[in-house]
């Protein structure tokens, strides 16, 4: 495998342990549906402010404006964690094996922190993400992928891996937020040591006027966003806010200087409505 990888940086970011043993940011910077204009000035700003984890995707077509910051940044490689995923339409293993190669070039890198599959699938390819899932262990064998894992990936979705692979994916990256909590599908990732990172970490904003979220910021004196995120650290997700206003994207990195009481913690997760903002991976199926 090609040595090397994230080592960490001055920043107040913790880390988790991924299973295969190396540190990823808790807290890092999403760039979905953010322009490719607009995006290396917001990953720049991002670093600036202390962002060490950028999290992009081959569908939101912003990979070589990410690499190009990054280059630009003046930071060592291996000071900033890059995560990736797989583009819908290339689940076929030799689709796939050139569109990592893609991204690698688009990135301007030799070999990515983590590398995703995006979504299941199952209405499509057959219902065949166990090829596509064994195109990624060829990644990490080789070390061009440092780690490999998936995104909206259900319970039975990961058995399928476990039964017909060889590799447990290091994250499951899903959709959670006060009003979907996800419980049991994080309580069933920690059993098999998988790390969740979560997508749309604020419900598109449709959480942030609760009253108990309100509340909660009143009482600790910080905003609502800050509340939410510090919820998911708590718990031990791994987040990706997004924004590209400057002051927003501070003030989402701010929260590693206060805490939550059990009885917070558990009021908000008490908001679950089992209501999601994005698609259900069962059924959803673009390319």
């Amino acid at each position: 495998m090609t040595e090397g990888g994230y080592n960490g940086s001055m920043t107040d970011v913790p880390m988790i342990q991924l299973n295969n043993g190396r540190p990823i940011p808790q807290l890092g910077f999403g760039v979905f549906l953010v322009p490719p204009e607009d995006t290396a000035a917001a990953v720049s700003e991002a670093l600036r402010i202390g962002y060490r984890h950028i999290d992009t995707a081959q569908m939101y077509g912003n990979e070589k404006e990410v690499g190009q910051a990054i280059a630009e940044s003046g930071l060592h490689r291996d000071d900033v964690y890059i995560t990736s995923k797989l583009n819908n339409a290339y689940h076929l293993p030799d689709d796939a094996r050139r569109a990592f190669d893609e991204t690698l070039a688009a990135l301007g890198i030799e070999a990515i922190d983590l590398f995703l599959i995006h979504w299941p699938l199952p209405t499509r390819y057959g219902g065949d993400f166990i090829s596509t899932w064994k195109t990624l262990e060829e990644f990490y064998r080789d070390g061009r992928a440092r780690s490999i894992g998936v995104s909206n990936f259900h319970a039975n979705h990961l058995n399928r891996l476990f039964a017909e692979t060889d590799i447990v994916p290091a994250v499951n990256q899903i959709e959670v937020h006060p009003y979907l909590v996800q419980d049991d599908l994080r309580g069933f990732c920690a059993d098999h040591q998988i790390a969740v990172e979560a997508w749309s970490p604020l419900g598109r904003g449709a959480v942030l006027d609760n009253p108990t979220i309100r509340s909660i910021a009143a009482t600790v004196g910080k905003t609502s966003a800050q509340v939410i995120l510090r919820w998911h650290v708590e718990r031990g997700d791994i987040v990706f806010p997004k924004s590209i206003r400057p002051e927003r994207m501070a003030e989402n990195f701010d929260i590693f200087d206060f805490t939550l009481s059990v009885d917070d913690l558990a009021a908000i997760s008490a908001l679950d409505r089992g209501e999601r903002v994005g698609p259900d991976p069962e059924t959803f199926d673009r390319v």
